[in-house]
């Protein structure tokens, strides 16, 4: 029954995350998502994973296991956001600094 009750509630938190997780992949957009927030999320996902191999924790396992893929996927489409958002910001800055040819 302990096993039964661990299994519903991984697969209702892990659950949680998909219709995030397809939104983000499906549109691209990550503006209402904290990069520090998902970062520190997945360390502490990847911390819960390893805790349920330790104890051989099959709900532990499963649900964190999923988690990390959902979590991870969000973080490098952040990741990616915010390097092409850098990017596009130094280019312009590049662009207005740059001396006038004559």
């Amino acid at each position: 029954m302990t096993e039964l009750i661990g299994m519903i509630a991984a697969m209702l938190t892990t659950l949680s995350f998909v219709p995030q997780a397809a939104h983000i992949v499906r549109t691209g957009h990550t503006e209402g998502v904290s990069l520090i927030m998902y970062a520190l999320f997945t360390a502490g996902i990847s911390v819960w994973l390893a805790y349920g191999i330790l104890l051989g924790a099959l709900p532990i396992i499963l649900s964190n296991g999923v988690t990390l893929v959902l979590a991870m996927t969000i973080l490098v489409l952040k990741l990616r956001a915010v390097l092409q958002a850098r990017s596009r910001v130094q280019g312009a800055a590049d662009e207005t600094s740059a001396p006038i040819a004559s």
